[in-house]
């Protein structure tokens, strides 16, 4: 019987992004990666080349998924508070990429050369660029960096994933604190920032 490399693969990102979001680069192990996946820890060494590699490799493929699903395009950029609203949604159903994004941050830093920088840093300069077009057609307050607009929006968006209890203790007595609740409070948030 053909081994089903795709497949196998898959089931290794699969475990490799629970195991990551749950214990961060240090804390994981290779081990439970491979049980998870109910896969041989041989095969994550052949496909991805070491630990450091699959971690690289699942940042950069939650990172794709999270560009594909909510892009930020001039068009999109023109309404950027429903845009946050989108990506508020994005993380709500996919709480574990916060937490890479935060593993990330406390294990690697801004020091280092982070996974596939390059990429990302294009990435990310072009929703900034993308902010500075709907500045020039009005949609945008001028007088905000487009870079700066751009990091506090990905901040906004995941408000409640990034401090749970800090959210837990502010929203405490104040009301509604339903997902819905939450998603119309940054969205309303991000539109009094951004009013030309």
């Amino acid at each position: 019987m053909a081994w089903d490399t795709d497949k196998t693969k898959r089931l290794l990102l699969d475990a490799a992004v629970e195991e990551f979001a749950e214990h961060g680069f240090q804390g994981a192990r290779v081990d439970r990666i491979a049980k998870s996946a109910g896969v041989n820890k041989e095969r994550i060494y052949q496909y991805f080349g070491n630990k450091e590699q699959l971690f690289a490799t699942v940042l950069d493929c939650e990172l794709k998924k999270l560009a594909g699903a909510v892009p930020l395009t001039p068009e999109v950029a023109a309404d950027l508070p429903e845009h946050v609203g989108r990506v508020y949604d994005y993380h709500l159903a996919h709480p574990h990429f916060a937490r890479l994004l935060h593993w990330e941050a406390l294990e690697l830093g801004g020091d280092c050369t982070l996974p596939a920088e390059q990429e990302r840093t294009a990435h990310y300069l072009a929703k900034a660029s993308s902010i500075a077009q709907a500045q020039q057609a009005g949609k945008i307050d001028a007088a905000l960096d487009p870079a700066v607009l751009m990091l506090a929006v990905v901040h906004l968006a995941q408000l409640w994933s990034s401090l749970p209890q800090v959210a837990k203790m502010l929203m405490t007595g104040n009301g509604d604190d339903s997902p819905e609740a939450r998603r119309a409070g940054v969205v309303a948030l991000t539109a009094k920032i951004v009013a030309p």
